[in-house]
């Protein structure tokens, strides 16, 4: 289901929904081995810290990039398959939360009935779109997608209203394209034309699959694209879109209508099954007039072609094979440059934690997280808001007026750490071992509605968006709350029996990032109730932009490969997190500590710290994946995460010693929090 959100997370969306290829590993301590002591860290702290690690552990084939973080998913895969495996035995005194989660994993599993089905199971709904008579009908047609997981056209969903953090309204945003974002389709660089070559060619395949002709099936997928490049060129570009000024246009819903009266809205939400409502956030007006323009412009034959290739994509991972094979040639090889696809069980496994997420979550929960690591985390989190207090209070170019509101706001944040206080509830769905495609479409369906059934009700302060084994955490402005899954609380982020040097460089400096994102440059638009609201003095405002200017030139001038470099203004909000996070994670530390600074292993708290923050991110990457990252990503390249932070911190200067005019130590540091 598509959802439209200011979250701002600690790890790359895009790696996070991926699973490893590796099996089993034990949890290692901080690894002093993973050191590459020929390089010097003054020079290149990255490679310093990580480079023999990296030597070791080359990209496995069915991943576009290797790193710690994927080191801890792929042991919480393993958890998740024992789990599966045993819920999915049909034994006759399963619970219901054992039966659901073990029945959708056996049905994705018995890739031999999927196969033998074919496209059978889908037949209902591509009979749907075959049979429209009449574009009237399209707007019926997308709403029933829509609760399907298809995201054609555009997204809808609730959420809180901006300017009223209590109040939930329903919200529209663009969507409805097959490449990564709308750029993919405007770019005019030899490798766009060359990607969208690439991509036009996988979308004929894909009408070939499903028994169109070789003829229709090039000119079907000439008209998916073309409908995408309308739909891009009306888009929203990806910086504009974290401005929350610019996607915020409170309307009614007969205003909604009006910017687009070729299509039936009321038909769309009496489909969608969406409660009755007066007001609605729409992202970006300008797109829904590109629907209008479409709508109008486009063939009743060319919508059926664009809505039955949306249909076709957005079930690929379920349907035979052949189909599962050719969405990872394009998507996985070509895009990240990944070699194999990942073994089913694997596969099967992030689909189970897709759809029904706190189900597994509970079972995870049971085996790997208990109320003592939900206290330690509390400690620190403690400790880093303290941290914070006092860098805000420290401040040189902050007037006390907005360093006031500063620590109101700090002082309102919210903790959620683990796993939900109160369990999602399943049962309504019918999950069947023998229908993989159809317990899909009845969990979308039952998150499509229970998202949409939130608007005009009170806002649950309680509920998650990440599910309990996830490796990362969030911080939600609305909410203004930190949140931090059981499945980041472990090694290499956070030790039991460890110094707290080596936990305040992993978990203390997750804890102080996610705190940042409360100040960031999108972040610090919201007060501490979470309302879209200006609490800054203009010199204030008008200081940290110029000083937020600073990071986002120099991350822009990081290059992962032969013209493709970081979009500084881009990931400017997760840089700012980054550099004020492993900042305040070491005040924490040094407020901790005291005067106990004997050294480990030959390297000081300090040194400690920052070789823990660094070996967190020690990552190989395909060169593909980087261009992707780089092109679609709030979050900068692993190395750019950890030079781009040190080179702009005085305190690593001193604790490795460096020269003025180092590479890690540059004349003109950026400096926010």
């Amino acid at each position: 289901m598509f959802k439209f959100t200011l979250v701002a997370s600690f790890f790359l969306c895009a790696v996070s929904a991926q699973t490893p290829a590796r099996q089993n590993s034990t949890p290692a301590h901080f690894d002093l081995t993973a050191i590459d002591q020929s390089a010097d860290p003054c020079v290149d702290f990255y490679q310093y810290a990580c480079g023999s690690w990296m030597k070791k552990n080359p990209i496995p084939p069915d991943q576009a990039e290797w790193g710690r973080f994927d080191e801890l998913h792929d042991r919480n895969q393993t958890i998740l398959r024992q789990i599966l495996d045993e819920a999915a035995k049909p034994a006759p005194g399963r619970d219901t939360v054992t039966q659901e989660i073990g029945d959708y994993y056996a049905a994705c599993m018995d890739e031999k009935a999927i196969d033998s089905k074919g496209l059978a199971p889908l037949a209902p709904e591509l009979a749907r779109i075959r049979d429209l008579k009449e574009k009237s009908q399209l707007a019926d047609e997308i709403g029933r997608l829509h609760s399907h997981g298809v995201a054609a056209l555009f997204g809808f969903n609730s959420g809180q209203d901006f300017k009223d953090s209590n109040s939930v309204i329903a919200q529209f945003d663009q969507g409805g394209l097959g490449l990564p974002e709308r750029d993919y389709y405007l770019k005019d660089d030899a490798k766009s034309v060359e990607l969208r070559q690439k991509y036009v060619a996988h979308v004929e395949r894909m009408f070939e699959l499903a028994s169109e002709k070789p003829e229709q099936a090039a000119a079907d997928a000439a008209t998916v694209m073309k409908l995408e490049t309308a739909l891009a060129k009306g888009s929203l570009d990806l910086v504009s879109r974290r401005d929350p000024e610019k996607v915020y246009h409170k309307m009614t819903r007969q205003q909604l209508a009006a910017l687009s009266p070729a299509f039936r809205w009321n038909e769309y939400f009496t489909a969608a099954a969406a409660p009755a409502f007066t007001n609605i956030n729409v992202s970006y007006p300008d797109f829904v007039k590109a629907i209008n323009s479409q709508v109008e412009a486009a063939s009743l034959a060319d919508w059926k072609t664009y809505l039955t290739w949306h249909v076709l994509h957005a079930e690929a991972h379920l349907l035979p094979t052949a189909f599962a094979q050719e969405n990872f040639n394009f998507f996985g090889k070509t895009l990240v440059g990944t070699e194999e696809m990942r073994p089913r069980w694997k596969r099967c496994a992030s689909y189970t934690d897709g759809a029904l997420g706190e189900a597994l979550g509970r079972k995870y929960v049971d085996l790997t997280f208990g109320a003592e690591g939900k206290q330690r985390t509390l400690k620190m989190v403690d400790a880093l808001e303290k941290a914070l207090a006092e860098d805000i209070q420290e401040l040189t170019w902050m007037t006390e007026a907005t360093k006031q509101q500063a620590l109101v706001k700090l002082k309102a944040i919210t903790n959620k750490i683990g796993y939900p206080d109160r369990w999602r509830d399943y049962s309504s769905i019918t999950i069947k071992p023998d229908d993989a495609l159809g317990n899909s479409f009845r969990a979308d369906d039952f998150e499509f509605h229970r998202v949409l059934n939130k608007i005009g009700k009170p806002v649950d302060r309680g509920e998650w968006d990440m599910t309990p084994p996830t490796v990362d955490a969030y911080y939600d402005p609305q909410m203004n709350n930190i949140n931090f899954p059981a499945g980041i609380l472990q090694p290499p982020f956070f030790y039991t029996n460890t110094d707290d040097a080596v936990n305040f460089g992993g978990i203390g400096m997750v804890i102080g990032h996610e705190l940042t994102h409360g100040f960031d440059d999108q972040g610090r638009q919201f007060d501490a109730h979470g309302n879209l609201k200006d609490w800054w003095t203009k010199r204030d405002a008008d200081e940290f932009q110029q000083r937020a200017a600073c990071v986002a030139d120099e991350y822009s001038g990081f290059s992962v490969a032969p013209g493709a470099y970081v979009n500084g203004k881009l990931t400017l909000g997760e840089n700012t997190a980054d550099n004020g996070g492993v900042r305040i994670a070491l005040m924490a530390l040094l407020n901790t500590i005291g005067d106990k600074k004997e050294k480990i292993d030959g390297y000081t708290p300090e040194q400690r710290l920052f070789l823990s923050f660094g070996q967190v991110w020690c990552t190989n990457a395909r060169e593909e994946f980087l261009r992707l990252q780089v092109q679609t990503n709030e979050h900068s390249p692993a190395q750019f995460r950890v030079n781009g932070v040190v080179r702009n911190m005085p305190e690593f200067q001193k604790a490795f010693s460096c020269k003025p005019g180092q590479p890690m130590a540059p004349p003109n540091a950026c400096s926010v929090w």
